[in-house]
């Protein structure tokens, strides 16, 4: 799945591909609120992704299935 990370005070948005499920990155979200206050995921190349929770602007989530090769006609 891919997930793109809006980030306050910034053009760019960060972009991840993971195979963690949209569940599993809510909760995450929702602990890191009431823990540290900082969000941590790591994709499926094994880069990790540490953002403050107060500077997410937005998640979205898409493409729960595999990425899509080749053209459509």
């Amino acid at each position: 799945m891919e997930i793109r990370i809006g980030v306050q005070h910034s053009a760019r948005e960060l972009s991840l591909e993971t195979s963690d499920s949209r569940e599993d990155i809510l909760k995450a979200f929702s602990q890191a609120q009431d823990g540290d206050g900082l969000l941590a995921i790591t994709d499926d190349r094994g880069r990790s992704v540490v953002v403050p929770v107060a500077k997410v602007a937005y998640l979205e989530f898409s493409g729960e299935g595999g990425r899509r090769v080749g053209f459509d006609t």
